[in-house]
């Protein structure tokens, strides 16, 4: 690689980065690959590709996702792959949806806590949140019985389209999923302290 990397090169192997990786690809990786630029060149590429794809009108765009950029198509055009999926996206129940939301917002917390915000056990749904790997363990807390911590992943931050948990929507944009008899019962679901969104 010569010491000098033009800008328009470094967009275009910033781009086939992207698309050949198989995550989100992230800017100490890009740095890795391409040494001899500086991380605000590598920042400054990243705006222009993302600029040159959000004024197209084409199927895909740039996104910074669970701490890296990758491609994403356009919802519009959902429908289209779909058909040539020919396969209907795996969904998550209500049960799972609502455990998800408890683990996002307390983590970490124990599965416990999470029976006693849902009123019911809540075992095989945090097995399945596992295996689909959008949680995780964190660790054991230390009480008695060292019952075992969950979080969320990077993959739960890339299924959800964010970059960070800071960016969960707060409770009043998730008390508007809700009707207005809902809301107040809702609301344990998703209350938490600053702190715990890193």
């Amino acid at each position: 690689m010569p010491d000098a990397v033009e800008k328009e090169k470094l967009i275009g192997i910033i781009e086939a980065l992207i698309f050949a990786s198989e995550k989100p690809l992230t800017e100490d990786e890009i740095k890795r690959i391409v040494p001899d630029v500086s991380p605000r060149e590598i920042r400054g590429a990243l705006s222009d590709l993302r600029k040159i794809y959000d004024e197209s009108s084409g199927g895909i765009f740039v996104v910074e996702v669970a701490g890296g950029y990758q491609f994403r198509t356009r919802s519009e055009f959902s429908e289209y792959i779909k058909l040539m999926l020919e396969e209907k996206p795996k969904r998550l129940s209500r049960a799972a949806l609502e455990t998800l939301a408890i683990i996002a917002y307390r983590q970490p917390v124990v599965r416990s806590d999470i029976e006693r915000i849902r009123g019911v056990d809540s075992g095989g749904v945090v097995k399945i949140l596992l295996e689909r790997n959008l949680i995780r363990i964190l660790g054991k807390k230390d009480v008695p019985g060292k019952p075992l911590l969950y979080g969320t992943t990077k993959d739960f931050l890339e299924t959800f389209g964010l970059k960070d948990l800071k960016s969960l929507p707060t409770i009043r944009e998730m008390g508007a999923l809700f009707s207005e008899g809902d809301i107040e019962e809702q609301k344990t679901l998703f209350t938490t302290n600053d702190k715990n969104k890193t």
